[in-house]
């Protein structure tokens, strides 16, 4: 910025814009009021079915979103326009002053031309006018004064292309849409690039060169920043997509950084993590370097990192990928290139690779796993990205037409080839490495967070988190997906009970599925031919008994049965089933109880055949889990009756709060708008009275240290789930004001009765050679 520039600068613009961008905040406050109030609210409660439950809602609040995040992006653009105004005329008013002072001592400035400036005597004493004193000055005057022009004019260019960069950066973070990027002035955001700057160079060291006072302060930064949109993004540009992956591996070489791993070998972890955060707000930047720099991060999946390492640049990365959101986009193309190397390193699945060896160096430092097998840190990354997990677990892992080992029968007899999902190869063929964690057991986190990464792309939301009314309901990639997980275990329920650990996300993913789960136990053909009148009536009775908003799951009862057998020889996974399975047959109670249900929406005019059908399907899913507990505490596994009370008992924590919108939200019919009329009025309170019962009732089996033999398990299991039914039905009857409120609990009892025994007697037909505990 010359003299000139500032000192007769004309802010009027600067005024008008500012002032412009204020009216865009509040006329954006008003639209994303109305967006999130107005169209949103009322796309929640709208009606949805068919394909606008899973598409037209979605993009109903994605566009509210729109509306948030541009009033985010306009305020901040907003805060950065004014603040460096307020500063440039700040440097403007410090300029004249500086002048005017000049001039009481006859020093004058003036341009020189090309932006520079000189300091000179106003008034030569020999051409003052007579009788006129002229001020003195001295050398060091005229040096002070020229220094103060210059620091003014350096602070007010700084701030000016500063203001310049950061507004450019917050434009670019998003290529279609607007950035949710807040900062409340300019030099938040200046702050939060030159932070990135700095550390940047700090990352681009050798590793022996990097002091452990270094290491701290980068550690620290990372952590400060990872979730600032404009940091994260500078700072992975500027290190690049081969210096984050030289960075990461190059302190990991053993003996490369020996100091540092000495004082600070029990921070790595916490590097790590500040670092997958802080790339993973990074990814979500549209910024053309940043584009760059996710292309380059990809084509080094399966190249050395460099010239001197065996390391792929996928070994490294994914063991940056285990926390944050990436972009799914990123993570999508990511994840195809990954599947080509795994290829490529296991002759298309014809044996196992990545395998560790303890000369190589440890590129994941949580201790769960050495992070040698690219696979691992990967599906944790999906894990936290539904969209892109759903994606990548029905892409083709390999076809029938390409060179491969894997067979399958036809109709013939005949052993063909067979094609491969994703999902497939990993759960059910995939040679996995043997790895060790940090006490020297094998590490389980490989298929782990497999499980995690199918619980993200079957349910729709991130693994470990509970659904919530703003979670869509499911889509065919999600229900394709776990129609293919519960085939699967069926086929050979080893998959899951060899490695158990597991079955806490199956079972949080059976428990979204539980309409569908009870469809299945009704033996109905859901897709009838269209001449088969009767066929076409039940399909519909049972539609309207278990209501599904979106895709639904089509699986037949037996495997559904083997499935639940698997999901129950686990504490948690029985857990998760067995108490949604309670609350969501309370839903339906309460549901289907209530006098102001549309008559289209009833399944029967007979209300008592509609309790006996909700209440024995009940008791059948409740009962094959209770087989599966007790094959697992009759078993060699060293689980114990206990171990499961306390499971149920943890739920109560897990679901506090979320009783009003349910454990299967997004696709029991209490979390659907398409059935409204069990969201309101009693639905809470029918479903927490049941739940308050079942956690009571653990607690106190937990405390008693109650180790019942099988035979009394399964009479509790049963006696229970009477109790439950029989309350379910009760609180409903009751909370409706309906008559005969006793015949109804009876009803539900009764059923539920004959459910959870059948539940034995059909595991005995369909599974007989999995009873061997039993």
């Amino acid at each position: 910025m010359d003299l000139d520039a500032l000192r007769f600068a004309n802010f009027k613009l600067l005024d008008d814009a500012v002032e412009d961008w204020t009216s865009m905040v509040k006329d954006l406050d008003d639209l994303k009021e109305a967006a999130g109030k107005g169209l949103k609210g009322a796309a929640d409660k709208a009606e949805w079915a068919g394909y606008n439950a899973t598409v037209s809602r979605e993009f109903i609040g994605k566009t509210a979103g729109e509306f948030a995040d541009a009033h985010t992006q306009a305020t901040s653009i907003r805060n950065i326009l004014r603040d460096v105004r307020d500063e440039l005329k700040d440097y403007k008013k410090k300029l004249e002053d500086a002048i005017d002072r000049g001039l009481k001592k006859n020093l004058t400035v003036t341009t020189t031309g090309g932006g520079g400036f000189t300091v000179t005597m106003n008034i030569h004493p020999d051409r003052a006018a007579k009788g006129t004193t002229v001020p003195e000055h001295s050398e060091s005057d005229v040096t002070a004064l020229r220094d103060e022009i210059q620091k003014i004019l350096n602070e007010a260019t700084e701030r000016d292309d500063s203001a310049n960069k950061v507004l450019q950066a917050l434009v670019d973070q998003s290529r279609l849409g607007f950035s949710d990027a807040s900062y409340s002035d300019r030099d938040q955001a200046a702050d939060a690039l030159k932070a990135a700057d700095d550390l940047a160079a700090l990352a681009k060291k050798k590793p022996e060169d990097l002091t452990v006072e270094e290491f701290d302060k980068l550690n620290a930064g990372l952590k400060k920043y990872a979730n600032d949109d404009l940091f994260a993004e500078e700072f992975a540009t500027k290190l690049g997509a081969e210096g984050t992956l030289g960075f990461w591996a190059g302190i990991n070489q053993p003996g490369a950084a020996w100091e540092l791993t000495q004082k600070r070998g029990d921070h790595f972890d916490d590097l790590q993590k500040n670092l997958s955060l802080t790339l993973a707000t990074a990814s979500q930047s549209d910024s053309a370097d940043m584009s760059q720099w996710k292309y380059k991060m990809i084509e080094m999946v399966d190249q050395p990192i460099n010239r001197n390492s065996p390391v792929l640049g996928a070994q490294v990365m994914t063991n940056l990928m285990r926390w944050g959101d990436y972009d799914d986009r990123f993570l999508t193309g990511y994840g195809d290139k990954l599947i080509e190397t795994e290829k490529k390193a296991t002759s298309n699945g014809r044996h196992g690779a990545w395998q560790y060896i303890p000369s190589d160096p440890m590129l994941n430092r949580t201790g769960t796993d050495s992070g040698w097998d690219p696979m691992t840190g990967y599906l944790r990354a999906l894990s936290n990205s539904p969209d892109a997990a759903t994606e990548f677990f029905n892409d083709s892992f390999l076809t029938k037409d390409e060179d491969h080992d894997f067979t399958e029968k036809n109709k013939d007899g005949k052993e063909v080839k067979r094609s491969l999902s994703n999902f497939e190869y990993l759960f059910e063929e995939r040679d996995w490495p043997v790895d060790q964690d940090d006490k020297g057991e094998d590490s389980i986190a490989g298929r782990n967070n497999l499980a995690m990464a199918l619980e993200a792309a079957t349910t729709g939301h991130p693994a470990g988190e509970l659904p919530t009314a703003d979670t869509r309901a499911h889509n065919e990639g999600q229900t394709k997906l776990f129609e293919s997980i519960v085939a699967s275990v069926s086929d050979n329920n080893e998959r899951l009970t060899d490695h158990s650990y597991m079955s806490d996300s199956m079972g949080q993913i059976a428990s979204e599925y539980l309409s569908d789960i009870n469809r299945a136990a009704t033996d109905t053909d859901l897709n009838p031919d269209k001449s088969d009148w009767e066929g076409q009536r039940q399909r519909e009775r049972v539609e309207k008994l278990y209501p599904v908003v979106g895709s639904s799951a089509e699986m037949n009862h037996r495997d559904v049965s083997r499935f639940l057998f698997a999901v129950g020889q686990n504490p948690e996974g029985y857990a998760a089933v067995e108490v949604a399975q309670k609350k969501y047959m309370s839903d339906l109670m309460d549901y289907h109880l209530n006098p102001d249900l549309a008559e289209n929406r009833r399944p029967d005019h007979d209300l008592e055949l509609t309790v006996r059908d909700i209440a024995g399907h009940s008791g059948e899913v409740s009962g094959t889990l209770a087989m599966g507990r007790n094959q697992a505490i009759a078993g060699p596994a060293d689980v114990k009756d206990e171990d499961y009370d306390h499971a149920v008992s943890q739920w109560k924590n897990v679901i506090s709060g979320t009783i009003g919108t349910g454990v299967g939200v997004g696709t029991s019919f209490i979390a659907s708008p398409a059935v409204g009329a069990g969201v309101g009025g009693a639905a809470g309170t029918v479903t927490s009275v049941v739940l308050e019962q079942i956690f009571k009732d653990a607690e106190g089996s937990e405390k008693d240290n109650a180790g019942a033999q099988m035979g009394e398990n399964w009479e509790n299991g049963q006696d229970n789930n009477l109790k439950y039914t029989r309350r379910a039905a009760a609180e409903a009857a009751r909370a409706h004001g309906l008559a005969h409120q006793g015949d109804i609990a009876t009803w539900a009892e009764n059923e539920s009765r004959k459910g959870f025994l059948s539940a034995g007697d059909y595991m005995e037909r369909v599974g007989p050679e999995l009873l061997t505990n039993i």
